[in-house]
């Protein structure tokens, strides 16, 4: 979609005359071109530029001081409700209550619709720019850059203004008794298991994902009494490999008991405690669950440590000292960090790469049972040798960067920028036990896109040491594809309807919506104020987003930039068959049934349900000399059935040999022929059982995504069979 359409479909009513007058501006390129374009069209232009740039600066600065003054207020009403609440219970109904609550989904409203209106109107001024100065020939982008940095409407965080809504919002859904519990990064978390998810979010869709997830779990403050800073939302590790880079194909690969070392701080380079912190990957017919467990060091402890200088006496004798943790827990710390010393030294891990990020989580205090976080801002930084340029200067960490993103100060070949935000969903449910019904239309919805087995070490790694990496994430090939894709379900901020006014005549951005041609919401699809789900979709969103193995592969062929369909996630299973085009007969008899099941069915290779026009990816393009490393799960059992299927194989060529001697030693002269016939066919089975044995082991244990089952096999010794029964027969009655 053009960006022109885009802004039409897509700005919200109440702001209208405030939006950059983008077609204006393109009629005025349009009398002009790169031969007869003058010097005072050129002043001309700027100045409507410098009129837009004004107005939307303007009102920008007016909604966010309106925003903010709104906040305060009803900051100060609930903090008055709660107040009289806590001192008499009764004194407070449950209609004040939910007015506040009402009022804070408002501003909430408020504060998404800034921002996108914002986000539409930055994008609106870097394309204006760029079509001038390929229509005119007059370059005037670096000169712009300057007045929208003078005017940065764009820079607001609205970070500070989640942390107050959610801090406020949760007085409110709690009727003033939020839950308490520690919130101290760190802690009690050196050892933990979760089920972990992750998605990639569009920087356009990053408000407004907060600002929905606030409404079901407050955003996690480790210091409720200190002012937010943005500071205090930054994480940065330092992930240790050789030069081998061991533990990335490890990672990479999933190879049972695979680790990952990293040093990790929160805030800025002033952070004091340092957390040396070690993952490893389970398989799941181990019975085990990967798990992360670490311990803290003192920063100016850290290099004597990973060098074997300080040792871990030393560095647990004031813990056993204090007394504050049981003796139990310091020798399980102590364990590890021998270990992690142990395995610094052996395998010579050194730094290789840094990430950095800003967090917000959102999680209960004190309990971990939901917890989701999302991490903007994500930068992967070398701090490696291997190139002969010691970044670090000897130390285990580059001290030229802080937590001063975009890190512009870095050379383009030591900074990867990654284009999207992350969120993890992380849960610690009961066996069978299923998610929270919020979090299940969260992920199923087209906010998000998932990608199973994101790593931010493997990416780091695959794109910032590429000489040296062979093997490479599935996802890294398509980062190009964009993934927002089109609304193909109600969802999103709610926003209080007033009034007599109806769900069916009031669009999602504040408009009113065209019912009949469903015109008036975002890319052409209406959408009401109130969240509404199709729970059928949901389900099968859902289940699709849980597979693991399968990455990143329908695509709508008629939408802008290759963006993702909407309700492509129920294909995922599906798509890989067209990656693999002999896996197709399995795989669609399978997705048959799974349609059947759900009510849908396969038509001509596509699937019922999607948009028209909805084609699978075939010619992923993989850099040269590279080789896509498709995680594969192999259970103990596999190994068994081909066993077991060999067994059986042998036990065929085994009677075929037993029948053949038999006509051999009590047969005429005719039989002995066919004995013949039946030895060559039983000498031929074993052989082909060895070799088909020797292959699927191989395969099995290099987790290659191969077929598996035998097609040709069975059919050749089936007709080898018949073909010397029916010659024994032939020659039997012939003679």
């Amino acid at each position: 979609m053009k960006f022109g359409e885009q802004l039409k479909t897509s700005l919200i009513k109440d702001y209208y005359y405030y939006y950059i007058s983008y077609d204006d501006l393109k009629h005025e390129l349009k009398k002009g071109s790169s031969g007869n374009w003058s010097e005072t069209e050129e002043e001309h232009f700027v100045g409507l530029l410098e009129t837009e740039l004004d107005k939307v600066f303007v009102f920008q600065k007016v909604k966010a001081t309106e925003i903010n003054r709104r906040i305060k207020d009803a900051e100060k009403q609930v903090q008055e409700v709660v107040r009289v609440s806590e001192s008499d219970v009764n004194a407070v109904d449950e209609q004040q209550f939910e007015d506040l609550e009402e009022e804070l989904s408002d501003i909430i409203a408020d504060v998404h619709d800034l921002a996108k209106f914002t986000r539409l109107n930055y994008t609106g001024f870097q394309k204006i720019i760029k079509k001038h100065d390929k229509v005119t020939g007059w370059t005037l982008k670096p000169i712009f850059s300057v007045r929208l940095n003078a005017k940065p409407f764009f820079k607001d965080n609205y970070d500070q203004l989640v942390v107050k809504l959610s801090k406020l919002y949760d007085l409110v859904r709690t009727r003033g008794q939020p839950v308490r519990g520690d919130s101290a990064a760190g802690g009690a978390q050196q050892n933990f298991v979760r089920q972990t998810t992750k998605y990639w979010v569009h920087p356009d869709n990053i408000t407004e994902l907060k600002l929905i997830i606030l409404k079901h779990l407050p955003v996690l403050v480790f210091n409720a009494n200190k002012e937010f800073e943005k500071e205090d939302a930054a994480i940065t590790s330092i992930y240790y490999d050789n030069t081998q880079l061991d533990l990335y194909k490890g990672r990479l690969e999933k190879t049972e008991g695979a680790e990952a070392i990293r040093l990790r701080w929160y805030g800025g380079m002033s952070s004091d405690q340092i957390f040396v912190e070690r993952k490893t990957h389970r398989e799941d017919w181990t019975g085990e669950k990967s798990v992360k467990a670490r311990f803290a060091l003192k920063e100016k402890n850290v290099n004597d440590f990973m060098k074997g200088k300080f040792t871990v006496d030393q560095a647990f004798e004031k813990a056993r000292r204090e007394g504050k943790k049981s003796i139990k827990e310091i020798e399980s710390l102590e364990s590890l960090a021998r270990e992690v010393q142990y395995a610094v030294i052996k395998k010579k891990l050194r730094p290789v790469v840094r990430s950095f990020y800003n967090r917000t989580a959102f999680q209960l205090p004190g309990d971990a049972r939901v917890r989701i976080s999302l991490d903007t801002e994500l930068t992967m930084v070398r701090e490696d040798n291997f190139d002969g340029l010691d970044r670090a200067h000897k130390n285990w960490r580059r001290m030229d960067i802080g937590v001063d993103w975009p890190f512009s100060q870095l050379p383009e070949k030591d900074v990867e920028r990654f284009p999207y935000a992350v969120l993890e969903v992380k849960l610690q449910t009961q066996l069978g036990q299923e998610p929270p019904q919020w979090v299940r239309e969260l992920v199923s919805s087209h906010l998000v896109e998932a990608v199973p087995k994101f790593s931010k070490f493997i990416h780091g790694v695959a794109t910032l040491v590429p000489e040296k990496t062979k093997l490479i994430p599935f996802w890294l090939p398509q980062m190009g594809v964009d993934i927002r894709k089109p609304v193909n379900q109600f969802y999103g901020i709610e926003r209080p309807i007033h009034g007599d006014s109806s769900v069916s005549d009031i669009d999602y951005t504040g408009g009113y919506a065209d019912e009949e041609n469903g015109i008036g919401g975002e890319n052409g699809v209406a959408r009401p104020a109130a969240i509404r789900f199709d729970n059928d979709a949901t389900e099968r969103n859902r289940e699709a987003a849980d597979n693991e193995t399968t990455p990143l592969l329908a695509r709508d062929s008629t939408t802008s930039n290759g963006s993702v369909s909407a309700g492509n996630r129920n294909s995922r299973v599906r798509a890989i068959t067209y990656n693999f085009p002999f896996l197709a007969p399995v795989v669609n008899a399978w997705s048959n049934a799974y349609e059947w099941f759900n009510g849908a069915f396969i038509e001509n290779n596509y699937i019922t349900g999607l948009p028209a026009g909805t084609v699978f990816i075939t010619d992923l393009k993989v850099p040269e000399g590279k080789t896509i490393c498709m995680p594969v799960r192999i259970e103990p059992k596999v190994y068994f059935a081909t066993e077991r299927t060999f067994l059986a194989w042998l036990e065929i060529g085994i009677l075929l040999g037993a029948i053949a001697g038999g006509l051999l030693n009590y047969g005429n002269a005719l039989a002995v022929e066919a004995a013949v016939g039946f030895f060559v066919v039983a000498i031929g089975t074993i052989l082909y059982a060895i070799v088909l044995y020797l292959w699927r082991v191989k395969q099995v244990r290099n987790k290659t995504a191969a077929r598996y089952d035998d097609r040709v096999g069975p059919t050749i010794i089936c007709v080898a069979l018949a073909a010397a029964t029916g010659i024994n027969f032939y020659l039997q009655a012939t003679r």
